[in-house]
């Protein structure tokens, strides 16, 4: 994301300005966070320590994304 500040620059926007937008939104940052890890979850495999290292969650964090992944991965072989 960029705003008219950072534009022109190579650094991010800051974290207030996020939480100021998104929020006005309807739109939380761990939501989005959580929604991130979950998707990397799904696409290179449930790995709990994977997760935990890439996203520096607590291991009861990753091993809760790892196990939601693999219910949904279960879900989504099962007949149609």
């Amino acid at each position: 994301m960029i705003n008219a500040k950072t534009a022109l620059g190579s650094k991010p926007v800051s974290a207030e300005y996020l939480k100021r937008h998104l929020l006005h939104q309807g739109v939380y940052l761990e939501r989005i966070r959580g929604d991130r890890a979950l998707h990397e979850a799904l696409t290179v495999g449930a790995d709990p320590l994977h997760l935990a290292l890439a996203f520096n969650l607590s291991h009861t964090a990753a091993i809760r994304n790892a196990t939601i992944a693999h219910l949904l991965d279960d879900q989504s072989d099962g007949p149609l």
